[in-house]
């Protein structure tokens, strides 16, 4: 039975439905018409914050020779990185859950692609390319980037490592153990925004020193770094280049105290000395900070060449430390870093390397946009949106801020491993 009655029942409904939607319509601005008649993807609008022109002219510069006929670089990058955004587990399921939803993503030049051509492509297209993308990408970054939370106008690092545990069978290449491999994943963190500045991927027996005397820092910067990082020779070296250091001293160190400093009470500062260590026959001056912690009771001891920085802020500088152990440990829970695509080294430099630009990404997303929620819950709220069809700021919104679908996605947070 039609629920009309008679047709001039049926006429009059299409005029006032057609009425109904012409005020609408005059309500509303042409902008917000033409949101309504269009809105990209939030894949589409993450990648839409890569600048396509420095990466087709990165690509030219780390071209093999013979360009791809199908599955360009582009392409490549895009797999990789949707298979972080949206967790997939391996590259079957990073291929499929692509594929399916492929038809939304034709504008932005993606096409399906075989699994043997992805791997192919992973192998041996140089992972050299994602380095250097993530070179612009730290750049861009730093430009927005808040400050660090000290006084002072220099720049402040932090060196630290994070191994990998990796099945030495399906990666011969990176032998660690008699029967384990693993790779170490060495990073300087920028605290003007605690970004990622600079990213190297070894094997896992490479100590932490060896890789630090490589590193080459901005005149008069700070570097804050660990007991396993400690090298008299190389401290000579930093103090030659202006270079400061604070770290932690080792309980059998060998030194000799040549002046003691007084201290303010009440700071937790038990002592400042300024002591002399001897390496092959010549003294280096450093100073020594005792401090111990007024919330655990814990004793510290810290090494420093920086002899201008009061000993409170010396003990400070050590504490922001922890945040290079934040990094790593938001990493791993939110970017593929522990299940990799591919075997071959090439292939995990290129899924790590890619990993540290959607880090980037989220990051200046973050800056410029001034969104309140943190790195790990911005990776969250992206998983289960990113082929929705709406802002990409407005998932970010707070769930008084907009519509009742904002609030959905708080609740689906509650899904999210």
């Amino acid at each position: 039975m039609d629920m009309f009655d008679s047709p001039s029942e049926k006429k009059m409904s299409k005029i006032s439905s057609g009425y109904d939607m012409q005020i609408v319509l005059k309500q509303l601005q042409p902008k917000e018409i033409s949101d309504m008649a269009h809105l990209n993807t939030i894949l589409h609008q993450v990648l839409s914050l890569i600048p396509r022109y420095e990466f087709e002219v990165l690509a030219r510069e780390h071209s093999t020779g013979r360009s791809p006929r199908t599955f360009s670089r582009w392409n490549q990058f895009a797999c990789l990185l949707f298979i972080h955004l949206a967790g997939r587990r391996s590259m079957r399921d990073g291929i499929r859950s692509l594929s399916a939803n492929i038809s939304r993503l034709y504008h932005l030049g993606l096409r399906t692609v075989a699994r043997s051509t992805f791997a192919d492509a992973n192998s041996k297209r140089p992972a050299e390319f994602f380095q250097a993308l993530f070179g612009k990408m730290y750049q861009r970054c730093a430009t927005v980037a808040p400050g660090h939370k000290f006084r002072f106008k220099t720049k402040l690092f932090s060196f630290d490592s994070s191994v990998v545990k990796l099945c030495l069978s399906a990666f011969p290449w990176a032998d660690f153990r008699a029967k384990r491999g693993g790779m170490k994943l060495h990073v300087v963190l920028d605290h003007d925004g605690y970004l990622p500045a600079f990213v190297r991927v070894t094997k896992a027996r490479l100590h932490d020193s060896k890789m630090a005397k490589m590193l080459k820092l901005p005149k008069g910067s700070i570097a804050v770094f660990d007991k396993a990082y400690i090298n008299y020779s190389w401290f000579r070296m930093l103090g030659a280049s202006s270079l400061f250091f604070v770290t932690r001293l080792k309980t059998n160190a060998v030194y000799k105290v040549l002046k003691r400093c007084s201290v303010r009470k009440g700071t937790g500062v038990t002592s400042d000395h300024v002591i002399s260590v001897t390496i092959r026959g010549e003294e280096l001056r450093l100073r020594r900070i005792g401090y111990r912690d007024p919330e655990t009771g814990k004793f510290y001891e810290f090494l420093t060449n920086h002899f201008d920085l009061s000993p409170k802020t010396i003990a400070d500088i050590y504490k922001e430390r922890w945040q290079i152990e934040t990094f790593f440990r938001l990493i791993k829970q939110n970017l593929r870093l522990k299940a990799f695509v591919g075997t071959s080294e090439n292939a995990v430099l290129s899924q790590v390397y890619v990993a540290m630009i959607a880090y980037l990404i989220m990051a200046w997303l973050k800056f410029k946009s001034g969104i309140d929620f943190s790195l790990q819950q911005m990776f969250q709220l992206l998983q289960v949106n990113l082929f929705d069809r709406r802002e990409l700021e407005g998932i970010f919104k707070t769930p008084g801020d907009s519509h009742d679908d904002i609030n959905n996605d708080y609740r689906l947070l509650s899904y999210v491993d």
